[in-house]
């Protein structure tokens, strides 16, 4: 089941975007995902700092 989230204040750093989302708790999450093509890199964080980190460092396996 996917989900739908509005993303605000979102950033692009590199192919990867950075936004933040209430979750279905209401709790304020920071998403971290790679928009290159075959690249499956996405994840949740409760810090900006940790999205933004992981964004930064992150390496795409396809090139």
């Amino acid at each position: 089941m996917t989900v739908n989230r509005r993303f605000r204040n979102v950033t692009r750093i590199g192919p990867v975007q950075v936004g933040t989302a209430y979750d279905h708790r209401g709790r304020e999450k920071h998403t971290a995902a790679c928009t290159a093509p075959r690249c499956n890199f996405s994840a949740d964080y409760d810090s900006r700092a940790a999205a933004e980190l992981a964004a930064r460092t992150h390496r795409c396996p396809v090139r």
